[in-house]
């Protein structure tokens, strides 16, 4: 993929057809509008008076017309956004998503963008470059025929009045962050017979290779060693060995606080049948998504290796498959964790709180002082929130606070829920120090994350649950459906903060 800025002459661009934003009510009398209109020889006021245009958001609208001049491009697409005070950098991303997907279907092969945001040079000029990379990820990987390989390879943008080392710098921290987004995606989507833990292992160690990352893995001896027999009695069931895979990036000039780390750390359950308290058969195909945290980790650790910033990260994945035999964890079988905790396990399809257990007491035993962990742990938070918002609990006010303002500036819904000493005595065991569930049908994600929560000691701690925003059952003007790459976008905005 191609990208280009430009700070003027937006209608000389080098593209098959020029994409202007459109705002809801506008009339095409002023301004750029007008201007287009003029190129189109009226097609735009035309179509804006006929009321089958009105701006509203994702409605589109391509106009052709004879090139002229220095004028290359063969057509005018408008891009409704809807009302112009909802138009955030977000929606930037959205709006560039979809004209690439609209024009991709219609064979289009470069176009210049007009996102008309008076926001940031850099930041608009990202936003547009991610949602251009990240409209073209689709599901078909594995197909043989019926693929959608048609790519749109080239992307002008065009921001009045801005430094072009603005959008060059802007333009390739987008293609970072959307590249991101859909290596967290092609994880996600990979079925559990070729993703298998060591095969997120693997994928992992070429990532890091590539990017300059430390790598590291342990394998079931090594954790064996360290006690984490809460993460080892999930993957007892398998014939797939689990691993820790373990990421971390130092930067050239730090600038952390001294003893200041941040650890990321995912859930990376490859397939899910529920162990010996076995799921339903219906929808259990939707299990090769659990491990979408883990995902999300290595796909935010390699944003991180090439946006350098100057804070260092930790990155942990627990690579796990939860599968039943004669070996599986049984209902009633009590475990200890790594930190000396004894679990009583009471349902073995409440595994992913068992790994995330053992990699964060890991994570803040290698130094970190500050913890976020996400997931896809628990089907009450889809109860709840459906798949607007991500699920946040947390142990400190100011960091789930920064999370929460962090997924708000890149269009990413985080909720709060309560998390008190009264919900963590209904996980006390009566014969361990804790049981892996509460309550039947009672607070289940913060069930989840106050067992979590138990194996935090000092550090500051944030848990995500994105059981609910992980993936899409339904495409949208801008992506396909399947894994959204959530979360990824925010974290990185929260790495950035701590600079």
């Amino acid at each position: 993929m191609e990208f280009q800025g430009i700070t003027g002459r937006f209608k000389e661009a080098n593209a098959e057809a020029l994409v202007v934003v459109f705002f809801k009510g506008e009339k095409a009398t002023s301004g750029v509008l007008k201007e287009m209109d003029a190129l189109a020889r009226g097609a735009l006021s035309s179509v804006v008076k006929s009321e089958n245009f009105k701006g509203e958001k994702g409605q589109t609208a391509l106009l052709r017309f004879a090139p002229k001049g220095k004028v290359k491009a063969r057509s005018i697409m408008l891009l409704g956004v809807g009302d112009k005070a909802d138009y955030t950098m977000s929606e930037v991303a959205a709006a560039s998503g979809c004209a690439t997907r609209y024009l991709r279907t219609r064979n289009h092969k470069k176009f210049a963008f007009l996102p008309r945001h008076e926001g940031d040079p850099t930041a608009v000029a990202q936003a547009a470059a991610q949602g251009f990379v990240t409209s073209q990820f689709e599901l078909d990987k594995y197909k043989t025929k019926d693929k959608k390989e048609k790519l749109v390879s080239r992307l002008v943008v065009c921001i009045d009045g801005a430094s072009p080392s603005d959008l060059k710098k802007g333009l390739e921290r987008g293609r970072i962050v959307g590249e991101a987004m859909n290596f967290t995606r092609d994880l996600a989507n990979e079925p559990p017979n070729i993703l298998t833990p060591t095969e997120m292992a693997n994928r992992a160690q070429a990532m890091a290779n590539e990017t300059g990352l430390k790598y590291e893995v342990l394998d079931e001896a090594k954790m064996e060693k360290l006690g984490m027999g809460s993460l080892l009695s999930v993957s007892k069931g398998s014939e797939q060995p689990a691993k820790l895979i373990i990421l971390r990036y130092s930067p050239e000039k730090n600038t952390a606080e001294k003893g200041d780390l941040l650890a990321l750390v995912g859930k990376g359950i490859t397939f899910d049948t529920g162990g010996i308290s076995l799921k339903p058969g219906e929808g259990m195909d939707a299990m090769k998504y659990d491990m979408s945290g883990g995902a999300t980790v290595l796909g935010t650790m390699r944003a991180i290796a090439l946006l350098k910033p100057t804070i260092p990260v930790l990155g942990i994945v627990a690579a796990v498959e939860n599968m039943p035999d004669g070996k599986a964890t049984r209902p009633s079988d009590v475990v200890t964790a790594s930190n000396g905790k004894t679990i009583e396990i009471l349902n073995t399809d409440a595994e992913g709180r068992l790994i995330l257990a053992d990699a964060v007491a890991y994570a803040e035993k290698q130094g970190a002082n500050r913890i976020v962990d996400m997931a896809t742990l628990t089907g009450a938070v889809i109860i709840a929130l459906g798949d607007q918002n991500t699920g946040i609990m947390g142990n400190d006010q100011a960091l789930v606070d920064e999370i929460i303002a962090c997924g708000k500036e890149n269009g990413e819904g985080f909720w709060q829920l309560p998390l008190s000493k009264e919900y963590s005595k209904q996980i006390k065991s009566d014969i361990a120090d804790i049981k892996n569930i509460g309550p039947r049908g009672k607070a289940g994600t913060i069930m989840g994350a106050v067992f979590i929560q138990e194996f935090i000691d000092k550090a500051k701690w944030a848990h995500l649950d994105i059981a609910g925003t992980a993936w899409s059952d339904s495409a949208k003007p801008h992506q396909a459906k399947g894994p959204t790459g959530v979360a990824v976008r925010t974290l990185l905005s929260l790495v950035e903060k701590y600079q």
